[in-house]
């Protein structure tokens, strides 16, 4: 049980840190995107391969994977952020199946759906982390910071600006500021969280492959900021909670075993929908989506 439990824990962290950033950019700037498991599977395979197969060191492998991320997002930010709405989503839902075909296809270099295995643990004082004891440890100290980035950029100048391009984007340009460069500039914290989170990932499990970093990653992800509420970094961590521990909870209620799994799924679809019926701002949020 304590093996079980600890990797619901770290496997919370993981989906914390990637809520908290992708809420950076959809909820402070009105950013929602479709592609944060793309990031996210650029800092991994980063790790995987320079650790792998160049053998330079972990934790130099995770900064580069995660300003890797970090630029990949500002690029593809450049011409999709012309874009609002359910058009932005379709063209950030495009990059990520763009990146999942290029790592299937790959073959070569990503070794394509086998995936990479044999990663290395990160090392502390030259002490390799391999007990998952300690690997929470380190996760819950990423996700302070992670969380504290959040919270300090909500509440400075930088944060109320870009809480003023979502509410009104030409008003804050009449102003004199550029909303493109206050909107790059979020979306490289936020994908460079991502790609944190990714090469950890592939510390931990030792093993990736494409279909980890699918558009059901980041529709996961995105749901999980929408629960917890917009703008709000407590509300990002207890949505990715919820979302990790709920469906293992409904393993232990007792369904009928022919249709056990079905039954969860319904069940676990429909406490959602009544959740977000009864707040539609999310659990601890302060916009309503939209």
């Amino acid at each position: 049980m304590g093996y079980y439990l600890s990797n619901i824990l770290i496997l919370g962290c993981f989906y914390s840190i990637l809520a908290i950033s992708l809420n950076m950019a959809g909820g402070y700037a009105g950013v929602l995107s479709l592609s944060h498991a793309a990031f996210y599977g650029i800092g991994a395979y980063s790790v995987a391969l320079l650790t792998v197969k160049t053998g330079v060191p972990f934790w130099p492998a995770l900064m580069f994977g995660a300003f890797l991320a970090a630029l990949s997002g500002c690029l593809v930010g450049i011409p999709t952020l012309r874009l609002k709405g359910d058009y932005l989503l379709i063209a950030t839902l495009g990059f990520g199946e763009i990146f999942k075909n290029t790592l299937v296809n790959a073959d070569t270099i990503t070794e394509g759906p086998r995936g990479i295995t044999a990663i290395p643990s990160p090392e502390v004082f030259s002490l390799p982390i391999k007990s998952d004891h300690n690997y929470l440890l380190l996760l819950l100290f990423v996700l302070l910071l992670c969380a504290c980035s959040g919270f300090f950029i909500k509440k400075s100048p930088f944060g109320q600006v870009l809480f003023a391009i979502a509410e009104d984007e030409d008003g804050v340009a009449a102003l004199g500021r550029n909303p493109s460069v206050f909107k790059l500039t979020i979306i490289g914290v936020s994908t460079f969280w991502a790609g944190v989170a990714g090469g950890l990932y592939a510390g931990w499990s030792g093993y990736i492959n494409p279909s980890q970093f699918s558009i059901n990653e980041s529709i996961m992800i995105l749901s999980m900021v929408l629960l917890g509420g917009l703008r709000s970094t407590g509300g990002a961590i207890i949505g990715a909670f919820s979302l990790v521990s709920l469906p293992e909870i409904l393993r232990f209620v007792g369904f009928p075993d022919g249709d056990s799994a079905l039954l969860r799924q319904m069940f676990y679809g429909a406490l959602l929908v009544a959740v977000m019926y009864i707040r539609p701002r999310g659990l601890m949020g302060t916009v309503k989506l939209g």
